[in-house]
């Protein structure tokens, strides 16, 4: 049930985590090129002879992902029911649930409690079957 929430919000940890990665190795080479270790000599197999090579395989990586990740959205996009409305809104656009009620004409109440029973149903299901 809802295994798509859980799908993207991987999805988006492993985007966040590459780009943290690809930032963290730029800044590494600019150490390498122009920076305080620029004066090291460096062997073809030390990991500051390859940064270029990993930063571009990360970023492929990245790019890949950020694909999958606007399929994935377009995917959802498509699932019906005020409950997938609901999750898509708010862990997908990032919408308040007060912006959601108001969207979707309900009241402020209906959706808090409603998210907070999707929620709970989901935090059960991973419980009983992870």
């Amino acid at each position: 049930m809802y295994e798509w929430l859980k799908n993207y919000q991987k999805l988006e940890d492993e985007i966040a985590d590459l780009e943290f990665n690809i930032e963290r190795n730029k800044k590494e080479l600019q150490r390498w090129v122009s920076g305080d270790l620029a004066k090291v000599k460096l062997t073809a197999e030390s990991h500051g002879a390859q940064l270029e090579e990993i930063i571009e395989a990360a970023e492929r990586e990245l790019a890949h992902k950020m694909n999958d990740l606007e399929d994935m959205k377009k995917l959802i996009n498509t699932f019906r029911g005020l409950d997938n409305k609901i999750l898509y809104m708010k862990h997908v656009e990032g919408k308040t649930l007060i912006s959601i009620a108001d969207e979707l004409g309900k009241s402020p109440n209906y959706i808090y409690n409603r998210h907070a029973q999707i929620m709970k149903m989901i935090d059960y299901a991973h419980s009983v079957n992870g």
